[in-house]
């Protein structure tokens, strides 16, 4: 059975660093993503990666953040954080074997303040 699980999220000041770690265990995947759900709005694709070099960024995150990869591990790693930038970020993984099921962890609170 797969699982997915987060870590790293802590409070931060704006302008800060932080990194976040998501580890995939009994999963064959090729696509990871982060996501990320603000109190009282919908959850937003942040980041995702293809493989280990094929990348994409919601606009409000280009510059700052970076997704990367290294063997089951994705990693997000955010500067120049923002409070807007707060929210509980969560991991899918996509499995690469039928049925193909997506894999999501339990999330990692992340908070800027100001």
């Amino acid at each position: 059975q797969g699982q997915v699980v987060e870590s790293g999220g802590a409070l931060v000041q704006a302008g800060g660093s932080l990194r976040l770690s998501c580890v995939a265990s009994g999963i064959i995947f090729n696509n990871m993503a982060w996501y990320r759900q603000a109190p009282g709005k919908q959850r937003e694709l942040v980041a995702s990666i293809v493989g280990v070099t094929s990348t994409d960024y919601v606009d409000s995150v280009k510059g700052r953040f970076t997704i990367s990869r290294d063997k089951n591990t994705v990693y997000l790693q955010m500067n120049s954080l923002k409070p807007e930038d707060t929210a509980v970020y969560y991991c899918r993984v996509d499995s690469i074997v039928p049925p193909r099921n997506s894999y999501w962890g339990q999330g990692t609170q992340v908070t800027v303040s100001s």
